[in-house]
């Protein structure tokens, strides 16, 4: 059975908790990404940063100016070991309606990320060696 690993994007953008948060949305925009983990030095996960986390910022009277990912993050995180079913990432993701999830070391270390658009991907790729597969055996029973 796949698994969170299996799939993941190991190349994951992420921002401590002291990142300025403006710093942050400009991350997010860069990357073209709906949110990223909060790491400490040592990769370990301690929250996630999203575009719904930082929309009360267009509320904001000028004072969060000076404010840090620390003040706006999601805290604890919900994550996924490398070893967890892609099933389970899936009921997550649907229940939860969350985008995104990161996946983490048995030691809590970010090692990737996982998204709704990386299942998609893997969705279409089965379906593809599904139409191949189906064309090749209609080819060699006509063949035949």
């Amino acid at each position: 059975m796949l698994k969170a690993g299996d799939l993941m994007t190991k190349n994951v953008v992420s921002v401590k908790k002291d990142t300025p948060i403006y710093e942050a949305l400009e991350l997010l925009r860069k990357n073209d990404i709906t949110g990223m983990p909060v790491i400490e030095d040592d990769k370990t996960l301690i929250g996630i940063i999203t575009e719904k986390d930082v929309l009360k910022l267009f509320y904001a009277d000028g004072g969060d100016q000076d404010k840090t990912v620390d003040h706006f993050m999601t805290q604890p995180a919900v994550s996924f070991g490398v070893d967890e079913t892609l099933e389970s990432v899936c009921d997550l993701l649907m229940v939860k309606h969350f985008r995104r999830v990161p996946v983490v070391s048995t030691k809590g270390k970010v090692v990737g990320i996982i998204s709704r658009p990386d299942i998609i991907d893997y969705i279409i790729e089965l379906r593809r060696q599904s139409v191949e597969m189906n064309s090749e055996t209609n080819s060699i029973s006509t063949a035949v």
